[in-house]
This record gives C-alpha cells, structure tokens and sequence, in this order.
C-alpha cells in the first residue's frame, strides 16, 4: 500500500517499564481520526482524512491511490480542486492563437461557461454536468453553430486539464454527450441578375466590391484591405495580402484568415472595373497597427475606404451600406420606420464568395484550384461546401452515352429513325 494511515486519536508511547503502549492524544474523539497519507509523483505529501470507523475506507483509498500511480493514471487530488473558472483563467492566458481569436475564445467561456460551471472543481467533472449544462444552453440559445463554438471552447479547457493530469477523462467526449450539431445546410448561390442589382444599389464608392468579391472570391475583411499595390493589372493577378480586422475595439491590419497569403487570377473585366474605381476615388493611404492594438504601423493605400478616407469596419459598413442595398435590391425586406434591418447571415458579402465559387465550379474549375483561390487550408473542406454546385456526374453521363448513339448514328433524331419508320 502506498503511504500510510495515521490515528489520531491515538499515539504510541514507551511507559516506565519499555513497553509500547497506546495512550489517547488530546484529539480524541473529536475531528475526523484517520489521515492518509502518502507521497505523490511531485515529492510532495499529500493526505486524506477520515471518520471514526472508516480505517478501511481509508485503507481503499491509498490502495485506488496506489493502483492510479502504477497506471500513470494518477490525479493529484489537491490540485484538481482549482475551479472551473480558475483554470479556464489560466488556459486563457497561456492560449497563443492570435489575439482576435482569443479574445473570441474568451469572450464565450465568459458568458456562457464561467457562470454555469466556473466554480465545480476541474477534477470534478462528469458527463452528466456536461450535459445539464447543454441543456441550459439549448434553452438561452438557438443557434446551434454559436453553442458548438461555446461546446469546443469549453471541451477544449477540459482537454487541457486532462494534459495537465487534474482530470483523468474529458466528459465532452463521453459517448452520452453530444455535441451541438447544427443542421446540414446547402450555400445557395445568387444569381447573375442579384449580383448586378446589389451592384447597382451599392453607393458608387462600393459597389466596385461586387467584381472584386464576384470575380475574384475574396472575403469582406480581405476586401477592406485590398490595396493598390495588390492589383496586377497587366499581369492578371489580385494578390491576398492582408485583411482590415477589429481587435479588441481598434482596427488593425492582418494577414488573411489562416495566413492564406495567395494570388487569384484576375478577369480583365474585373481589372477595368477596379480601373475606373480607382480614378473616380483614388486609394487612400491608411496607417494601422500590425496585427495587434499595440503592433508596429503599417502604411497602405487602400482601395475601399469611408467617405471621410478611413478604414473600413464590417459591423459598420453591413449596417450602412451593405443591408440598405440589399433592401433596395429587393433581396431583404425594407424594415419599418425606426426598427432594424433583418438579419441577413446568408446574404452577407460572403455571398460574393459563393457566386464567385458556383461560377468557377459550373465552368468547369477543379476543386483544388478553386480551394488555392478562396485561402482554404484544405481542399476538402472545399469539397464539402460546393460539391452539389459542381455539374453533376449524371449530366456527364448521360451526355456521353448520347454523344455514342450520335457517332454511330444510331441518335433517335438521327438518320437511324428515319430508316426505321
């Protein structure tokens, strides 16, 4: 057995003739009597204590305690006391992501995770708390894709801990728990006539956006900080350096989602339309920080910027420009006097994106091609988005069977009908 059990009720003395005897100590009957008491993996002595009559139940324990070392399977019970919130505290400040997704990560354990289950001890945890909290939070919040951010970013603590040895499993990943799934959804893209409409609606410093976001599948923040230098007008290319970006309430530069810096081939259409943009508003010359608030300054002319020659910020523009166009387009409903606009997820400027992906897929683009041009780090993840927007194999099929009936004449609007009637 790892350790030993002390009595405290009782201690062992030497009396007047040599004999041990046991004699009551001044705890006696009072307090819990048995400690257990070994020393851990660290070194460091570590003890339980027990009620009268439970020597064997502190005997059990040492024993589990024993077992768990030999295992490598050893939880140090002290240090999996440290709560919930604690922890997720520390993991926090040790995360390396950058600092916007950070502040994301942060941002849900906070409002969603620290107030339910911030102050259950880490080692504590059981599949059937992950589950009452999922409870909870189907009930505050419908959207199944923001819980599954939430689910990950608590998951993700617990994982930690499990490194750490504090938890011996993580119960997100027990099989009773499941996950938030959101419902399998298919992008739609728009239509050839929507694009032109939001193109015509669009005040004339933006609408520019829709070639560049049409033609050439950028994103929103990848658009805002597009800037001259990243037009190849003359060798057909729009270069994907950086994003514009709000981090923790200031605007700053970035590089593209991922770090997918990339070169897009650019149709001669789209570059006269950037052309003519660039003369009747010249680019801008916009200095922000790097990366980070507190980054080093960086200095470009950018293409799209606000009427007063600043940089662009999504919330901002979708809810001044870009959902206005939309209701004059006819694409949302035009709200009432003094109320909002409605939200419009999927017909963002990420719908840009999609048209631009549905374009190249129906002319008959290759999927790795097309994942190099969106920045996506892996081609299936494009395949999986837009393989029902790629012409099917049916149509394939059935066009080369009737082109064989066609060659060997045999086509029933061919010469082969008329010489069997």
């Amino acid at each position: 057995m790892a350790g030993h059990i002390q009595d405290r009720w009782y201690k062992t003395e030497t009396g007047p003739d040599g004999k041990a005897r046991r004699i009551r100590t001044e705890r006696y009957g009072t307090g819990m009597r048995y400690r257990a008491r070994y020393v851990g993996p660290d070194g460091t002595e570590k003890s339980k204590s027990f009620p009268d009559r439970q020597k064997r139940l502190a005997e059990h324990w040492l024993t589990h305690i024993e077992a768990d070392m030999s295992r490598g399977q050893y939880i140090d019970p002290q240090a999996s006391r440290i709560t919930f919130r604690q922890y997720g505290e520390r993991f926090l400040s040790a995360l390396t992501t950058d600092l916007a997704s950070r502040a994301a990560v942060e941002g849900r354990l906070r409002l969603h995770a620290f107030p339910y289950l911030g102050a259950r001890p880490i080692g504590s945890f059981q599949p059937d708390h992950i589950r009452d909290w999922g409870k909870q939070l189907a009930e505050n919040l419908p959207a199944t894709s923001y819980r599954r951010l939430i689910f990950d970013a608590v998951s993700s603590v617990l994982n930690a801990a499990v490194d750490d040895g504090l938890l011996a499993k993580n119960p997100c990943k027990a099989q009773s728990v499941k996950a938030p799934q959101a419902e399998p959804t298919r992008v739609r893209p728009w239509t050839v006539d929507r694009v032109f409409a939001v193109h015509e609606a669009l005040p004339d410093r933006f609408s520019a956006m829709t070639d560049v976001g049409g033609g050439c599948g950028p994103r929103q923040g990848e658009i805002f900080g597009l800037a001259d230098e990243d037009l190849g007008l003359t060798t057909g290319w729009l270069s994907v350096r950086r994003q514009v970006k709000k981090v923790r309430g200031s605007l700053v530069f970035a590089p593209p989602k991922r770090g997918k810096l990339r070169d897009v081939p650019m149709d001669p259409e789209v570059g006269a339309a950037m052309t003519a943009h660039m003369k009747r508003f010249p680019p801008v010359e916009i200095t922000l920080p790097w990366k980070t608030p507190d980054g080093p300054k960086v200095t470009k002319r950018l293409i799209f910027t606000g009427p007063q020659g600043k940089a662009l910020w999504s919330n901002a523009f979708n809810d001044r420009v870009w959902k206005p166009a939309l209701a004059e387009a006819g694409v949302i409903a035009t709200p009432e006097e003094g109320d909002r606009y409605e939200a419009a997820r999927e017909h963002g400027m990420h719908a840009l994106r999609i048209f631009y992906a549905s374009v190249l897929l129906a002319g008959g683009e290759n999927i790795k091609a097309l994942s190099l041009y969106l920045g996506h780090s892996d081609p299936g993840f494009t395949l999986r988005v837009y393989t029902h927007l790629m012409p099917s194999s049916e149509d394939r099929a059935r066009k080369v069977i009737s082109d064989m009936y066609r060659a060997a004449g045999r086509a029933h609007d061919g010469p082969g009908t008329a010489q069997a009637a």
